[in-house]
């Protein structure tokens, strides 16, 4: 390294060049996450279109040599000359950053577009780019490679490869075709640069179908047609080109609907209103100067919320149709709105409510619930070019403004429907409230009790001796029977046995109080004594493993489903951490019968398959198989001995891990298998009765 510094050691990028040299500055990564946000940026141009009233529809195709092509109806890229650069609209758009319609000339209202770079920045990553526009009856034609503007030697077939001849003094947007007089919009069409993407990055078509389905919903009426002809194996394309349009009419309200899972406590409420503000921005004058301005804003605030019965909370937010996960100050406002209204109703009911002098706090009035919360301004200011911190601080004001307003009048609304709703989001908040400060106080008690130093543990749980939480096991044991079989089998010093009779309530259909209600579920949730639903604290189970025990039959599998659904949906920690287990009990006993020297043999199997094979391997080496071998119905066949051998000894046993990689689908599977809407999963049974091996029935 050169111990001298000085001025000729500056290296100073020009134009395109510093995004080439730093891409992660503009897209956060060079990986799949980069590459679907160069995507994003191309198609919240044609989307900004259609938030301005001028486009309607967009269509993305993923094709099969790399290139993506996104195309729209809006008013089309300016074709005319640029009075300060003197390049076209559609050069000067696609090769200088920071010039775009979004620094407030008056094209757009609102827009997801801010800081002129997107459509640069993707240019500038790009091994090839052609834009098309059509515009007054003619259509316009542009190609770039790696940002330079040029010309391809195409012969026939747009490819990326070709030779390249970059314009010489002057650039040329060609009339490459003719369009009916009326008819406009833009097609850009780009080849994503593999200097630049390592070979890893792909387009996610799941990832692009979500956002689209979310942008639909965001911008009602808009038509967004996604066509992958790539045939890539796993993906919804991979036997031929897969087509799906998202288009939906009712806005955010239908979104939340989308978004809400469980059973409802509330209609979705809808929120409007707006308000100005001023805000002190540079603006050019007529002489190209930035001079310090007053701007008057406006500023639109539309909030789509609904309660259910469950826990969770699903809160999106957006600004202009950008998503901001990390919130800012809209969120804030948001957040900071209910917590005053929820209060300020708690304690003017306080009596009624059985709510004492106790407040809820954030959490209390977020669970449960699903919102959406849209705003739109002029300009926002966020924090970075990828836009997920909106920091526009007078957005806060004005959101928790509309918010206290209509939540208020929602609220205190004198209708037969409204109010009943009201009293039971009521109830629900002051119940969170009393489970938070129950969750509490018990943490302030001793972790572990054994059931000698506690009298409130169910009399029919055989629990163990240790102390030692992480050691301990807890056996859900299906019937009285197998728990016979279960306590000679077990180790007491670290194995405890907790009987269930039948099947238990199925809680994706039952409310939080029919599930406390339920002795089984009841009992289970105390025996491992850390709570439920948002107030369940992992640290608190008195177990470091809880094992299913069920028979190995289609009612066993049936009774794990049900636990398995009480397990996600009211401790969903304990599997999150790994901590739930379904054992393995064995479905066949085979007995090996001695030849010569050959001794007797004595053999487990746990699927129809493994018995086959496993028979026909001694059949070959000439040993025969007792018969009729032994089919076990269930665990309380087994004696003590085999069970402790086959499913309980730590040495010989073998347990599944019931883990939840996505969350989002765990939650889909379970509402489609245990939910309260019958349609869908008689359904989904109809599709998939082709896959039934009918042997499996245990009938």
């Amino acid at each position: 390294m050169a111990t001298d510094y000085s001025a000729r050691h500056i290296q100073v990028l020009e134009g395109l060049e510093a995004v080439r040299k730093r891409p992660g500055m503009y897209i956060g990564s060079t990986d799949s996450r980069g590459l679907m946000h160069c995507l994003w940026e191309i198609i919240d141009n044609s989307v900004d279109e259609a938030l301005a009233g001028v486009a309607d529809r967009i269509d993305i195709v993923l094709m099969v040599d790399g290139a993506v092509e996104v195309s729209d109806n809006g008013r089309g890229v300016p074709v005319d000359i640029e009075p300060r650069t003197g390049l076209s609209g559609v050069e000067v758009v696609f090769t200088k950053l920071h010039a775009g319609g979004k620094f407030g000339g008056g094209s757009y209202a609102a827009s997801g577009g801010l800081h002129g770079v997107g459509a640069s920045v993707v240019n500038a990553l790009s091994a090839r780019l052609d834009v098309e526009v059509d515009r007054a009856g003619k259509t316009h034609s542009m190609s770039f490679r790696r940002g330079e503007p040029g010309s391809f030697d195409d012969r026939g077939v747009k490819d990326p490869q070709a030779d390249f001849a970059p314009f010489d003094k002057t650039s040329e947007l060609r009339v490459t075709g003719k369009v009916k007089r009326g008819v406009s919009g833009t097609r850009v069409t780009y080849w994503a640069d593999p200097q630049i993407f390592g070979r890893g990055a792909k387009f996610s078509y799941e990832d692009l179908a979500s956002r689209a389905r979310q942008t639909s919903f965001l911008v009602p009426g808009l038509r967004i047609t996604i066509r992958d002809e790539r045939g890539i194996a796993g993906t919804p394309g991979a036997d031929g080109p897969q087509e799906e349009l998202f288009v939906h009419d009712g806005g955010i309200t239908e979104f939340v609907e989308y978004l809400a899972k469980d059973p409802a406590v509330t209609d979705t409420w809808r929120w409007q209103g707006e308000a100005s503000f001023t805000e002190t921005v540079p603006v050019l004058d007529d002489r190209g100067h930035m001079v310090s301005t007053d701007v008057e804003r406006d500023c639109v605030v539309d909030i789509a919320a609904r309660w259910g019965t469950g826990y969770d909370t699903t809160v999106q937010s957006f600004v202009n149709i950008i998503a901001t996960p990390k919130g800012g100050s809209h969120m804030a406002g948001f957040e900071q709105a209910l917590l005053k209204v929820f209060r300020k109703q708690i304690e003017v009911n306080s009596r009624k409510l059985k709510a004492g002098n106790d407040k809820p706090d954030k959490d209390d009035v977020l669970a449960g619930m699903t919102a959406v919360v849209t705003v739109s301004l002029a300009e926002p200011q966020f924090e970075g070019q990828t836009k997920e911190v909106l920091g526009t601080a007078a957005a806060r004001q004005i959101v928790a403004k509309v918010v206290e307003k209509e939540l208020t009048a929602q609220l205190t609304s004198a209708k037969k429907q409204d109010k009943s709703q009201s009293s039971l989001l009521l109830d629900k908040v002051v119940s969170e409230m009393k489970s938070r400060l129950s969750a509490r106080l018990h943490k302030e008690t001793q972790r572990r009790k054994n059931a000698l130093e506690s009298s409130t543990l169910p009399a029919k749980l055989a629990d163990c001796r240790t102390t030692d939480t992480e050691r301990s096991e807890l056996f859900i044991v299906e019937g009285d029977s197998a728990l016979g079989t279960a306590k000679l089998a077990r180790s007491s010093e670290y194995q405890a046995l907790l009987p269930i009779r039948g099947k238990i309530l199925n809680v994706q259909k039952a409310s939080v109080s029919d599930m406390l209600s339920n002795a089984e579920c009841a009992a289970i949730i105390q025996v491992i004594g850390a709570g439920s639903g948002r107030s369940f604290d992992v640290d608190l189970a008195r177990y470091g493993k809880i094992i299913i025990m069920t028979d190995a039959d289609v009612d066993g599998a049936h009774i794990r489903t049900l636990l398995l659904t009480l397990f996600f949906r009211y401790m969903r920690p304990l599997v999150e951490a790994g901590k739930v287990y379904a054992a393995m009990p064995p479905l066949h006993r085979i007995e090996v019968n001695a030849l010569g020297r050959a001794k007797k043999e004595m053999l487990y199997t746990f699927t129809e398959a493994e018995m086959r094979k496993t028979v026909a391997a001694f059949n070959k080496r000439g040993r025969t198989v007792k018969q009729p071998m032994q089919r076990y119905k269930g665990l309380g066949e087994m004696d003590a001995d085999q069970l402790a051998e086959t499913t309980m000894d730590p040495r010989y046993r073998t347990l599944r891990r019931v883990t939840m990689a996505d969350a989002a689908r765990s939650e889909e599977v379970f509402e489609l298998l245990m939910g309260s809407s019958v349609a869908p999963r008689k359904e989904f049974i109809i599709d998939s009765a082709h896959d039934l091996d009918r042997d499996r029935i245990d009938a």
